[in-house]
């Protein structure tokens, strides 16, 4: 007979099976990224109903058979429901949710993900911060974690610490100013843009979402954290796609 676990965790989508029930991505904090079974959350009486849903953060009781977890019954702390009413907020959203599915493995620590996500679905309803912005910060934060960062702090070909003005994507880091005019594929930086990724790469996790650019540095970011991403995915994000097509 299967145990009854708790986890913490985010509903990462919602798949209808049958006639009632739900099938679940939950990335956990616990036991990393599962699916779970939820009977009947498609019954509009039915207590799982507010549970089976993208966005949910909160604490969830699965009860553990051989193959498959079902969801019990679930303690939730954030709805995110504001989302569902904000354009193009619900779009980046998603997007972000189908990312941490991407990376998301069965039976792995998946607290800073997790903690990445809760926080970045927080900072998409400040209205004080650019979607844009946060995008690529998340972007650039989950390749953190991921270990698939870019060299940041120091020229990738001399080791120098100063100067940085140029990204080369071959070398994967920065280059400084004696070395930049060497390599065929460096793109110039400003100071700001540099000094934004190093502190998307090395910030405190709470305090990722403390800063604004100007608009020249967003272009640079976007340039730059955007390919990162095209390398580093395997195959087609469909959220990013249409994200994309939205946004521009």
């Amino acid at each position: 007979m299967g145990d009854i676990v708790k986890v913490t965790g985010m509903v990462l989508s919602s798949m209808p099976v049958g006639d009632h029930d739900k099938r679940l991505v939950i990335l956990t904090k616990e036991r990393g990224k599962l699916a779970a079974f939820a009977r009947g959350a498609r019954r509009p009486n039915s207590p799982l109903l507010a549970a089976a849903t993208p966005f949910v953060f909160g604490s969830f009781q699965l009860y553990e058979g051989r193959s498959s977890y079902t969801l019990q019954s679930a303690e939730l702390r954030s709805y995110f429901t504001e989302l569902a009413r904000a354009q193009p907020e619900i779009y980046y959203g998603f997007y972000f949710l189908e990312l941490a599915d991407y990376y998301g493995q069965e039976n792995a620590d998946e607290s800073g993900m997790l903690n990445l996500l809760y926080l970045t679905l927080k900072a998409l309803l400040d209205p004080r911060i650019e979607d844009r912005l946060i995008r690529r910060v998340f972007e650039l934060r989950t390749l953190v974690i991921q270990g698939e960062y870019p060299q940041v702090r120091a020229c990738v070909s001399c080791g120098e610490t100063e100067g940085l003005r140029a990204f080369s994507w071959r070398k994967q880091g920065m280059l400084c100013g004696g070395c930049a005019p060497l390599e065929t594929d460096a793109v110039g930086l400003d100071a700001s843009a540099v000094y934004a990724m190093q502190y998307i790469v090395c910030a405190p996790l709470q305090k990722l979402y403390s800063f604004t650019v100007k608009q020249e540095v967003q272009a640079q970011l976007d340039r730059v954290v955007g390919r990162l991403m095209e390398q580093a995915l395997d195959r087609k994000i469909k959220s990013r796609e249409m994200l994309d097509a939205m946004t521009g």
